[in-house]
């Protein structure tokens, strides 16, 4: 029976995998995070793409006297970083008033779209209210 515990002891001392070399592991595992960072500054480099959005606007005016050529002039005056104006045009609201139908594409990162509708309603001469007729993500 001593002969048979002795046997099993030797097992112990026996490593299959090999993984007794420490250095190995060492290196492998500097490898690894090398690697690793490498590919997280190279992903967080790459830009992804710019969220955009089509908006139409709806801008109504207080009566049918307001000057409409000078409501578009003042909306297309405002200008920030990440909006782009498009086309435009007067649609018949009822009574002989029209409202302003514009298209803005706007950088979703940049601009609020609350922010555009409370500026274009500063102008308080021309503008009654300023409604959102579609939204369109690009």
């Amino acid at each position: 029976e001593e002969e048979e515990e002795e046997e099993d002891d030797d097992d112990d001392d026996v490593d299959l995998f090999g993984s007794d070399d420490e250095e190995e592991d060492d290196e492998a595992a500097r490898v690894r995070e090398e690697r690793l960072k490498a590919y997280a500054d190279k992903k967080t480099q790459k830009p992804g793409p710019i969220a955009r959005s089509q908006i139409l606007l709806d801008c109504k005016p207080w009566d049918d006297e307001t000057d409409m050529k000078e409501l578009e002039k003042c909306v297309r005056s405002i200008e920030q970083d990440g909006l782009k104006w498009g086309a435009s045009e007067f649609k018949p609201v009822g009574y002989g008033i029209l409202k302003l139908s514009i298209l803005a594409t706007v950088e979703d990162a940049k601009i609020s779209v609350d922010d555009l509708s409370e500026t274009i309603c500063a102008f308080e001469d021309f503008v009654q209210s300023v409604d959102i007729a579609a939204f369109n993500k690009v």
